[in-house]
């Protein structure tokens, strides 16, 4: 039977008001949020994410990330964070980010006991744990936030541009292939129809340099993402080649641009986060030539 009492209604929508206004506060403390999207899985969106966290860090920038896949939060593994659990803080009813290197870190994967259990959750309860996420974490001041979306334009990134927005923009992670761009333009179109300003175009997996001869492999081609910036009038902010050590990185938990920090595509992952610091906090554009 449907409960139909005016007071529980009443109720519900004092309690989403309350949440609105915390989202709003927690917030108002962090002055750059930042959405990393892509079309299409497996084009390495969030590895680019981390490392742009991990880059503002070593500039000096307070930094945080939150990883918005609901069904297969990735960035536990990925920051060395694997069973860490978010704990409560020591006043009112917030919990603690997890702290590692600098960053402070959200995932769903740190609410889980199990990192095997499956979250089967559909539309409106993935709304309400990013709700959460945005308004009960303990975030504090920060200079970046950093968004990890999951692929595509579904539920998740839909809820964090509507939640927030008043985001600086979104950075648009693509492979050079054909079909990662296709793709990828119809992020670009979904954030502009939320009214979330692109940033710009990262063109990841962009060539392999062979450890043997020297020789460059543009396994996935090379220069897709810049020419799809350029068609459509965006900032492209640079391509990062193929480092297996990024790999390696990923999965042992380590900081890639400090381990390998003379490595190329170490070199144009830092000189990509300056060039959106320089964007979002000094309003320059990078168009590619």
């Amino acid at each position: 039977m449907t409960n139909n009492n005016p007071a529980n209604n009443i109720d519900r929508f004092s309690q989403q008001k309350l949440q609105d206004v915390a989202i709003k506060e927690n917030m108002a403390r962090i002055k750059h949020k930042i959405i990393i999207m892509s079309g299409k899985g497996g084009v390495g969106k969030s590895t680019v994410a981390t490392s742009l966290a991990s880059g503002l860090a070593q500039l000096g920038k307070r930094v945080g990330i939150l990883d918005t896949d609901i069904h297969g939060p990735s960035l536990a593994k990925m920051l060395g964070i694997e069973g860490q659990l978010l704990q409560p803080a020591e006043r009112g009813a917030g919990l603690l980010p997890i702290i590692k290197n600098g960053v402070k870190v959200v995932t769903m994967a740190a609410l889980l006991q199990d990192a095997d259990t499956p979250v089967i959750w559909r539309g409106p309860l993935k709304m309400g744990a990013i709700k959460q996420f945005l308004g009960e974490i303990e975030w504090g001041d920060l200079d970046y936030l950093i968004i990890d979306s999951p692929p595509g334009t579904g539920d998740e990134p839909l809820s964090v541009c509507q939640l927030i927005p008043e985001a600086d923009g979104s950075i648009i992670v693509t492979t050079p292939q054909d079909v990662a761009l296709i793709d990828s333009r119809k992020t670009v179109r979904f954030s502009q129809a939320l009214r979330i300003p692109v940033l710009g175009i990262i063109e990841n997996m962009s060539g392999l340099k062979c450890p043997h001869c020297g020789e460059k492999i543009n396994l996935f081609k090379i220069g897709g993402g810049e020419k799809a910036a350029n068609n459509m009038k965006l900032s492209f902010l640079g391509r990062i080649p193929i480092d297996p050590q990024i790999v390696e990185s990923c999965d042992s938990g380590q900081t890639y641009l400090t381990e390998f920090a003379d490595n190329e595509a170490a070199k144009s992952m830092q000189l990509i986060v300056e060039k959106i610091v320089d964007q979002v906090e000094h309003k320059s554009v990078h168009v590619a030539k």
